[in-house]
């Protein structure tokens, strides 16, 4: 039976294995995020610089300084740093999808500070108060914040979201309070395993930010903002800041795709019935009844091979008690006597 499920699960017969690959999609009302395709000039990873000792699509600055082998570091864990990581090209796509890697530690367990950007707005590569960058941003501001300016019912690290106007100013009193967007609370900081922020983006549509920070390839789901709207092809940028308190503030890598999303529903004939693409060599059902047979086919198989191999096992054991039947000569361990020389 093991092995019947088996055979079933690799041919795709299984509900349960196609409900799984279902789930894993980013659910759009009746579409998903269908593939992705990666924008290289929007990702940076190691060793991050040419052999000009620069990147093409990417500009740093302030304090920041690139170590090859492990990461863009923002900050030191020093008093009064600040950084920044730009891209160079503003991001085009309409629907889009930003994995970072990220690492924020430092020798303190209880005084740290202040936290990290992720910007996708208007402006680029300017130093300011918010996290390394200017106030009155126009676009979106996702802040890892780890410092708390002032009580709060909710415990820091956090991760609070602000978009801005152009005119609006980030409440840096109250950590964000007033501008948030959603914000959630995770131990992002001096982590075991790799720490990661997924931004994903569909145009004028959804906004859904997640967080790994407990297990590998383990999101925790941040928030969620439907209807929220980005400027037209905004840059894509990383700051830090440290003031009296001071920690690492480092990028490790960033990848970011494009999404490509399913089509809606297929418009329906007046019967109801779907009309199949016309690249199709064959209707779906009659695929699904070609795989059914090849199942069944490689079933009847290993039962046959069975049935041969218990049937071949009970002649050798009838073949074996012939044997045992005949007269045993002395001093060999069996045989039928034909070698007993006084018999000729």
């Amino acid at each position: 039976m093991q092995l019947l499920s088996a055979l079933l699960l690799c041919l795709g017969l299984l509900p349960l294995g196609i409900l799984a690959v279902e789930d894993d999609k980013t659910k759009l009302a009746n579409r998903t995020i269908d593939r992705t395709i990666s924008l290289r000039t929007h990702s940076i990873y190691a060793p991050y610089i040419d052999q000009d000792l620069q990147n093409r699509w990417w500009d740093f600055g302030a304090d920041a300084y690139i170590n090859t082998n492990k990461h863009v570091r923002l900050t030191r864990n020093a008093p009064s740093q600040m950084g920044w990581l730009w891209t160079r090209l503003p991001v085009t796509a309409s629907n889009f999808v930003v994995e970072v890697e990220f690492k924020i530690g430092g020798d303190s367990s209880h005084l740290y500070g202040d936290g990290l950007a992720i910007w996708l707005t208007k402006g680029r590569a300017e130093p300011g108060p918010v996290f390394g960058a200017p106030d009155n941003f126009d676009g979106l501001g996702i802040f890892l914040d780890t410092y708390a300016n002032s009580r709060h019912a909710y415990s820091f690290p956090r991760v609070v979201g602000m978009l801005g106007d152009g005119k609006t100013s980030y409440d840096q009193a109250h950590d964000g309070d007033a501008n948030s967007i959603g914000a959630c609370s995770a131990n992002y900081r001096r982590t075991n395993v790799a720490t990661k922020l997924k931004i994903t983006y569909i145009k004028d549509a959804y906004l859904n930010v997640k967080i790994q920070y407990k297990a590998w390839d383990d999101w925790t789901e941040c928030f969620t903002v439907p209807g929220l709207v980005l400027p037209n092809a905004p840059y894509l940028g990383f700051s830090a800041m440290t003031g009296d308190v001071a920690d690492n503030h480092d990028i490790i890598s960033v990848t970011t795709y494009s999404a490509i999303l399913s089509n809606p529903d297929a418009q329906r004939d007046k019967l109801g019935a779907r009309v199949a693409p016309k690249t199709s060599l064959a209707p779906s059902w009659a695929w699904s009844i070609l795989k059914v047979f090849f199942g069944l086919g490689i079933v009847a198989g290993l039962l046959y091979a069975y049935k041969t191999y218990v049937l071949t096992q009970a002649s050798g054991r009838r073949f074996d008690d012939f044997v045992a039947g005949g007269r045993k000569m002395p001093g060999f361990g069996g045989g039928l006597g034909f070698g007993d020389s006084k018999r000729f």
